[in-house]
């Protein structure tokens, strides 16, 4: 009955009265209306942009409530950020429940006739220490405006609230301050040092708590196991030193003009804890950004300056036309221009597409089907035809079909490869979730650090939380050494002079979820040891590299955006060993990945595409684990291993690059296996005899990295972490080797080889490329290339010019538009299947001298073997099938006297005949025992390395001069 009273007495005037009214109660009175009726609650609670909002603006002891991040945005309830306020103000009187429990301390009850002493002219107290002498436990000394000036330190022995009447700048302390009580408030306070110390407050004992206060050009020192809060303060020329605390807050607070460090958090966290660290534990979990809604500063779009996402290219990869499994991102839209049908060479050129974008390859020679008969071409054919496509490759050849990655392959890339969030991080790492949820050291939340030398510096032990903090136009905004913790959440980082982040001897933690943007050196560097988490950040738009490791720094590097940098968007050098998965590395202006100098590293599963330079550049001694990421629409070549660059290359798809797909220098020993190679503009994989030049790269790259700051040693080559197992499971080899690889539609040659090393090549499917499928124009050294499936190219299968040594065995060389072999060089030609090609089998030229035997060769429109010029080679113990230009089986035009053919076999087709001629003991080569239909392009290097022993098994009976292929290998 009151109720419905009350609410027609609500209803009896209108709200915009009602909330004129109200507007003039005090505090109290506003909470006691609100305790009425749910009616009257409704009506306090509209008054949040009025009443509200004017008493948050108007109390002295605090600022806006998102100051000093974004003072123009207004709070979700200035109702709610004025109670907070409330509450925290008297956060340091929360004691005096714990000491009334305790006989000893009963001294220290809060007493009910609380004080408050007036400080000034004409006041009780002409000054400060007079009040503070005479000030009982809890009272509350309030300054007139004026400038308060000690000439020695005040000691602070029970708590007391000291405050500044009027407008924050109207009291300045020239004073020094010592506290040896258990709590004490100062607020709305403008803090200078005295004469005699820089030192303007300090405490080794209790808990204190600043509000709305000012420094200027001195330090506070809080030494455990005493404790802080800090909140809405501005740190002028000023810092923090934190000794061993257990823990404590900055909130909202602003930091300029820093001549070193402005925060310094020097020593493990002690055990020995105050009592107002429960406090501030609560509150610190009930505010961080893992438990809240607080969106953060880099939540939002920013200009162009520093954009995450104003220029951020996207494109979707599709499947067989289907859109629904578009999860990967690029801007190039892969261009299908159809080739038309012309029989005349290319002579090394390759087609680009339109307007400078990649391309993809469309065939219609024998590429949706592995065979020599066309639907245009007439039935007599067919009966010369040798079935061939059930060979040990043919599964790799399924995945090459209709010009685009199949299903199999891209679709795990894509359910794999999608870029995670930090929950989904950290609900499968339930360790990493509790270094995310770790509240300890120091808690510095919503601050802004700007126009100094430093942000935070963390040292010997220590441990520090940031979250949602802004650091720009410092030299560096985090440095993290000697075997400290940091846990960086949310945090804005841009416009350092030199790197962002630091970490160093043995530092760790987790950085997640930060922006990290147009640094002068590098986002994150990492060294000496140094083993963080770097997690779901935005790293773009530097002048250096995204991210560096060096030094045996390690680090774990997953689910960031890594993208516009200058530079590498990560570069591993001396002996730097991060795991690097599950990145977006794009629109790099350098290379996406570069491992230079003794780098290591195992980088799996990442996108890296659309950068200016090769999508992973492996040189000088750099030896990664560079397994199942997606390297695709590089402007320049998809991976680059230069001179002396190592590593294991396994399990990637390399697509649609402008480049090459894989460029291999001189004096280097990479294993390439098991990749899909595919789409690119130039070759498919290039080994070329090239030295590197100091202006060619490192210049441009490295040359001026900022790699030996602080005095640290260079010589990184001795620092080597024996304990590290990563690459134990790795096949030593000492010849570069191509092995297991898919190699289709690229613009020029699958293989392209002009180096003066040697080089094998196994076991590859090699398939519709745009010129020859494997071109040798120099190799003094010998090239092995065995078991390989080399079908349906533009040009011939195997291309081998004057001077070059090669031994080809075991391969099947199928479907290519002009001969199966053309050779001026030396070597030998054993075991191979030569069948369906347009041109000739098997066509030595020149002064070619190569040894023929135990091939089966059919060319159905040209002579199975021709010999012409000088050619002095020895051609025996073949099977020349006939093909449909009749008797044309054998050519010999050759008039040297050298060239040797003998007891070769000569199948000529007799149409009553009902025998059909097969492929058999062995069956259609390449052979390989054990391999089975379907296997994954990304299978384990475990596997590779069973496939790898079946064949080496399979040829070792048959090893000449000095062995088999694989001799050199296992």
């Amino acid at each position: 009955m009151l109720e419905a009273q009350v609410i027609m007495e609500i209803g009896g005037l209108p709200l915009e009265l009602w909330r004129l009214i109200l507007a003039y109660l005090p505090l109290r009175d506003l909470g006691r209306c609100g305790l009425v009726c749910r009616s009257w609650y409704d009506l306090i609670i509209s008054l949040d942009n009025t009443r509200w909002r004017q008493l948050c603006l108007g109390c002295a002891e605090c600022r806006h409530p998102n100051w000093p991040i974004q003072p123009e945005v207004e709070p979700k309830s200035w109702r709610e950020a004025f109670k907070q306020h409330y509450v925290a103000s008297r956060t340091w009187t929360k004691n005096a429940q714990d000491l009334e429990s305790s006989n000893c301390l009963y001294l220290f009850r809060r007493k009910k006739d609380r004080r408050v002493l007036y400080v000034g002219y004409g006041c009780e107290f002409e000054n400060l220490r007079t009040a503070v002498a005479s000030a009982n436990i809890y009272d509350r000394i309030m300054l007139q405006p004026g400038v308060y000036e000690e000439q020695n330190e005040i000691i602070l022995k029970v708590p007391v609230e000291i405050m500044g009447q009027g407008k924050l700048g109207d009291v300045a302390l020239l004073v020094c301050f010592d506290q040896q009580c258990p709590t004490s408030r100062l607020c709305n306070l403008v803090f200078m040092p005295a004469w005699f110390t820089p030192v303007m407050y300090k405490t080794s004992i209790g808990y204190v708590q600043f509000d709305n206060c000012n420094f200027e050009n001195g330090q506070l020192q809080i030494h455990a196991p005493g404790a802080c809060q800090i909140k809405f303060c501005t740190f002028n020329q000023s810092s923090i030193h934190f000794h061993n605390v257990a823990l404590s807050v900055l909130e909202s607070c602003e930091f300029v003009n820093s001549e070193n460090a402005s925060v310094t958090v020097e020593g493990s966290p002690t055990s020995d804890k105050n009592w107002a660290c429960k406090h501030l534990s609560a509150s610190a979990k009930s505010r961080t950004v893992l438990h809240t809604a607080y969106e953060s500063p880099n939540n939002s779009d920013y200009s162009a300056t520093g954009s995450p996402g104003a220029n951020i290219k996207t494109c979707d990869i599709h499947v067989n036309g289907d859109r629904s499994h578009a999860h990967l991102q690029s801007k190039c839209q892969v261009l299908e221009e159809n080739t038309n049908d012309k029989e005349n060479e290319l002579n090394g050129n390759f087609y680009m597409g339109k307007d400078g974008e990649a391309m993809t390859l469309d065939t219609d020679y024998s590429d949706s089907e592995i065979s020599t008969v066309s639907e245009n071409e007439d039935d007599d054919q067919s009966v010369y035809k040798l079935s061939y496509h059930s060979h040990g490759l043919s599964h790799m050849l399924a995945k090459s079909i209709h010009c685009r990655p199949q299903t199999n392959g891209l679709l795990a890339l894509q359910s794999d490869m999608a870029l995670k969030s930090l929950q989904q991080e950290l609900q499968r790492d339930k360790e990493l979730q509790s270094v995310a949820n770790s509240i300890q050291g120091c808690l510095v939340w919503k601050c802004v650090f700007r126009d100094g030398k430093g942000g935070i510096f963390i040292c010997s032990q220590g441990q520090a939380r940031l979250e949602g903090c802004i650091f720009k136009d410092l030299t560096y905004a985090v440095r993290c050494i000697q075997n400290s913790k940091i846990v960086m959440l949310k945090n804005d980082i841009h416009h350092c002079k030199a790197s962002g982040i630091f970490l160093r001897l043995a530092a760790g933690g987790l950085i997640a979820d930060n922006n990290i943007h147009s640094n002068t050196e590098a986002g994150v560097d990492i060294r000496k040891g140094a083993n963080p988490v770097i997690l779901c950040n935005r790293i773009h738009s530097g002048l250096r590299s995204g991210i560096v490791v060096l030094g045996n720094g390690k680090g774990s590097i997953r689910s960031n955006q890594i993208y516009g940098n200058k530079e590498a968007g990560i570069y591993i050098l001396y002996n730097g060993n991060p795991v690097v998965s599950g990145n977006h590395i794009f629109q790099g202006l350098a290379a996406g990945i570069a491992v230079n100098e003794n780098g290591r590293g195992q980088i799996t599963e990442n996108v890296i595409r659309e950068n200016q330079w090769g999508g992973v550049d492996i040189r000088r001694g750099g030896d990664p684990v560079l397994r199942s990421n997606l390297i695709c629409f590089g402007y320049s070549d998809g991976v680059v291993v230069g001179e002396r660059g190592k590593g294991l290359i396994e399990g990637n798809t390399v697509y649609g690059n402008k480049g090459c797909g894989v460029w291999i220098m001189s004096s280097s020993l990479p294993h390439i296996t098991s990749n899909q190679i595919g789409h690119n503009s130039i070759y498919g994989v290039a080994v070329f005899c090239r030295k590197d030049d100091a202006s060619d790269y490192l210049a441009n790259q490295a040359g001026n990295e900022n790699f030996n700051d602080d005095g640290e040693a260079a010589s990184w080559e001795n620092d080597l972490d024996s304990e590290d197992d990563r690459f134990s499971s790795r096949r030593p080899i000492n010849v570069a080797l191509i092995e297991s690889n898919n190699i289709n539609h690229n613009g020029a040659a699958g293989l392209y080889i002009k180096s003066s090393e040697a080089l094998n090549i196994i076991a590859n499917a090699v398939h519709a490329n745009h010129d020859s499928g494997v071109a040798i124009f120099q190799s003094t050294q010998l090239v092995r290339i065995g078991n390989n499936s080399i079908s349906c190219n533009r040009l011939s299968g195997v291309h081998v010019e004057t001077g070059c040594r090669v031994e080809l065995r075991g391969n099947g060389i199928y479907d290519n538009r002009s001969h199966g072999i053309i050779s001026k060089g030396d070597g030998t030609i054993i075991e191979n299947d030569i069948i369906g090609n347009r041109g000739c089998g098997l066509q030595l030229i020149q002064t070619a001298d190569m040894k023929v035997t135990r091939n089966r060769i059919q060319s159905l429109h040209d002579y199975g073997i021709a010999l012409l010029d000088q050619t002095k080679s020895l051609v025996q113990e073949n099977i020349i099938f006939q093909g449909k230009s009749g008797q044309n089986i054998l050519q010999q035009l050759s008039n040297n006297e050298d060239c040797i053919v003998q007891h070769n076999k000569l199948l000529t087709y007799k149409k009553k005949s009902d025998v059909t001629w097969k492929l058999e003991n062995p069956p259609a080569r390449p052979y390989i025992e054990g391999c089975t239909r379907g296997v994954s392009s990304t299978q384990s290097s475990q596997r590779v390395a069973t496939v790898t022993t079946r064949i080496a098994a399979r040829v070792e009976g048959r090893c000449h001069n000095n062995g088999s292929i694989f001799c050199t290998i296992l």
